[in-house]
């Protein structure tokens, strides 16, 4: 069953110096406002995994929270680079930071690999491919029944995984609806888990055919907070930033500037802080 707990206690309870973490959400139901809380008590030694690396973890890599990145791909999506990220990867600002780069196939096998408690996702992949050269996770196998050579890469296996979804009920399920990413998998592969919602029902009611439920043996901690998701969209409740997007680019090319927003936005600020936000976003 699964706690139903507030930001602070859920990250307090959670997430330890030195996890590794998964804040997962492909364009959508990105969990910012608990990324945002895991800066304000200000975790170290992370190794972040994420398909899609991006503001989101610009932010707490810019805040010294992490030691590594597993990733696919990283940016700001439709803007550009991510500034403290490469600041912290080409500068060591504010610490140095390692990498380990796969593909979008690689990461979506290594997470189902280690949500069913594999060892390694094995698939057809990176023929032809140099990140093998550069990342020494990348290895080739033979199958044994065909003899056929295939890729294969370690399981993500998580100490947290952090989500964001539309709707909890009050036994602790989950419901996540529109554009999904590894969120299922993601929780499956942790041994920890934390699920910030847009609310608390008592039945989820109609729901569109994708629609992905979470059971609550498969949930540690669900924590309501509206708006929890912005810059980011909440299919069903507010539309995506666009705006914050384009703005976050020249806040973050700066130290300081960066800085400032995160004192002003984040460090002042409790959860669920861009809810305001998120409401004028819809």
């Amino acid at each position: 069953m699964a706690d139903v707990l507030e930001l602070d206690e859920a990250v307090e309870a959670n997430v330890r110096d030195g996890d590794v973490v998964a804040m997962e959400g492909f364009t959508h139901l990105i969990p910012f406002a608990a990324a945002h809380e895991v800066i304000r008590q200000k975790k170290k030694r992370l190794t972040l995994v994420r398909m899609t690396p991006d503001l989101i973890y610009d932010q707490l890599i810019g805040m010294g929270a992490a030691d590594k990145l597993v990733f696919s791909w990283v940016g700001n999506p439709g803007v550009g680079s991510l500034h403290r990220f490469r600041d912290a990867y080409e500068n060591g600002w504010p610490g140095p930071l390692a990498i380990e780069e796969h593909s979008h196939a690689a990461m979506a096998n290594a997470y189902d690999a280690g949500a069913a408690g594999l060892p390694f996702a094995v698939f057809r992949g990176y023929r032809g491919a140099e990140l093998a050269k550069v990342n020494p996770n990348i290895k080739q196998i033979i199958c044994p029944f065909t003899r056929e050579k295939l890729a294969a890469v370690p399981a993500i296996k998580l100490d947290v995984a952090i989500v964001h979804a539309q709707k909890a009920d009050r036994e602790g399920n989950v419901m996540f609806e529109g554009i999904v990413g590894v969120q299922k998998e993601a929780v499956l592969a942790a041994k920890r888990s934390i699920v910030t919602v847009e609310e608390v029902v008592d039945e989820f009611g109609a729901r569109s055919p994708n629609a992905i439920i979470l059971p609550s043996w498969t949930v540690g901690a669900i924590v309501q907070v509206r708006g929890g998701a912005h810059p980011s969209y909440a299919h069903g409740y507010y539309k995506r930033d666009n705006a914050f997007y384009k703005a976050w680019d020249p806040i973050s090319r700066d130290r300081d500037s960066f800085r400032a927003w995160i004192d002003e936005h984040v460090m002042r600020k409790g959860p669920g802080a861009f809810a305001v936000h998120a409401q004028r976003a819809a």
